[in-house]
């Protein structure tokens, strides 16, 4: 079915241009015209803008049920008294109410596209074939980071051999090849929460498969400490030993590297997800972007997971993104606009092998719109900074994945929000712990 959006105004890489339609078929942009007149089917967009749907390039969607558990917490103490515990507590008809209740979020934020890094396997498929499904029925694109996690310190339900998670990797891949919404995508933990056998496994995966594979990668202090205890060597440095440092690995966090290891990471053309909320709301640390993005380091953002965070808003992870490197450099100047947008849409999904990120023929009909009438967006001046510094997550009017819409005046079209919330409100009826006050 074609459809015509008819936008004010839409950006490209050309810039805002108006009297433009957007021709979606077959969930692709098939063409972007001059509007020479308005059909009765076409969708019109009247006072709003069209921009590429943004791409949240790594995400934890079952964490979004225990947001605000774990305020106030440093990572080990969010770790060892809310994620352990609480992820417990999660069967598989929670696993997917998780997964809906975040890709929802993410609908109505303006993301298109989410990575869900998942290891609650419980020793097989079924959990995350629970969330393709609730992607499927929300409406999101999903990229299916399969966790393959062996560190025997971690709940046994995350945990599996590594025979095993290779083949019950592989047979997710397979079962989901030609999906038109959905990819499979291995997923090591990291080097504390994966042995070096799982990484390479990862790795083997990702390599038979032609898919990236992701790992998280000095997010704290303490990994660079134990991996050079237990290893010899820094996060990076071990990894590149383990031979597995390259074009498809896509490290999320990276916060704790030295120029040298930023340097490995553009030579052996490795890619980031930055995470720049999640990386301060746990007191992590501040990933080096302007010097990755120097070194020829591929950028894209995430939010992470819904309770190391607690928002799912990529365009606030592009004004995070921006103001935090400013801070840090005391260079008010250091990450532009178009740098953070890019990294939010364009970026993110080239990372992810995905046809998406801008709006042109031929890619992915994964937009949003916007409405131009939000107070966010006035003073006009520049529009593409506004999006990015000062829009509210209330402009967010429309949304599209694969040419579906799926948000339409800021309403989900797929899910029952009164319902879902209910649900949700059930589930974590009296969830809670114990915190220390100032």
């Amino acid at each position: 079915m074609t459809q015509r959006l008819v936008p004010d105004l839409v950006l490209t890489d050309a810039g805002w241009q108006s009297g433009r339609v957007v021709v979606v078929e077959a969930g692709r942009i098939d063409a972007l015209e001059p509007v020479h007149r308005v059909w009765p089917s076409d969708v019109v967009l009247a006072g709003k803008a069209l921009l590429p749907g943004t791409v949240n390039a790594h995400g934890h969607t079952f964490q979004s049920l225990l947001r605000g558990l774990g305020d106030d917490l440093d990572f080990m103490g969010w770790r060892d008294r809310v994620l352990y515990p609480f992820s417990e507590k999660l069967d598989r008809r929670a696993i997917a109410l998780g997964a809906t209740f975040a890709f929802a979020e993410m609908l109505l934020h303006g993301a298109t596209t989410c990575v869900d890094f998942f290891y609650l396997h419980d020793s097989g498929n079924e959990n995350a074939e629970a969330v393709i499904d609730a992607a499927r029925r929300v409406g999101i694109r999903l990229v299916l980071a399969r966790g393959m996690y062996d560190w025997e310190g971690a709940p046994h339900r995350y945990r599996e051999t590594v025979a095993d998670a290779a083949r019950r990797t592989r047979e997710l891949i397979a079962s989901h090849r030609h999906d038109a919404t959905a990819l499979v995508q291995p997923a090591p933990h990291s080097p504390h929460g994966a042995s070096p056998a799982m990484i390479r496994a990862g790795w083997e995966v990702a390599e038979s498969e032609g898919t990236p594979f992701h790992i998280h990668v000095a997010e704290g202090r303490y990994e660079g400490e134990r991996t050079l205890r237990e290893h010899g060597a820094t996060p990076i440095r071990y990894l590149d030993r383990l031979g597995v440092l390259g074009p498809r690995m896509i490290g999320v966090h990276c916060v704790w590297l030295d120029d040298e290891e930023i340097a490995c990471m553009g030579t052996r053309g490795a890619a980031l997800v930055h995470c720049p909320s999640s990386n301060m709301f746990l007191g992590d640390g501040i990933a080096r972007v302007p010097e990755l993005l120097s070194a020829a380091v591929r950028v894209g953002l995430g939010t992470d997971g819904g309770c190391t965070n607690n928002r799912l808003s990529v365009f606030e992870e592009m004004r995070m993104a921006s103001l935090l490197q400013r801070v840090r450099l005391l260079d008010g100047s250091a990450l532009d606009a178009g740098c953070a947008f890019a990294m939010g849409t364009r970026a993110g999904a080239s990372i992810l092998g995905l046809d998406a990120g801008v709006i042109e023929r031929g890619k992915l009909a994964d937009l949003v719109a916007v409405s131009l009438d939000d107070p966010s967006l006035h003073p006009r001046t520049d529009l593409l900074r506004a999006v990015v510094y000062a829009m509210s997550s209330r402009a967010v009017s429309d949304v599209w994945v694969h040419g579906r819409q799926v948000v339409a005046s800021g309403r989900l079209t797929t899910v029952d929000e009164h319902e879902l919330l209910a649900r949700v409100a059930e589930l974590t009826k009296g969830w809670s712990i114990s915190t220390a006050a100032c």
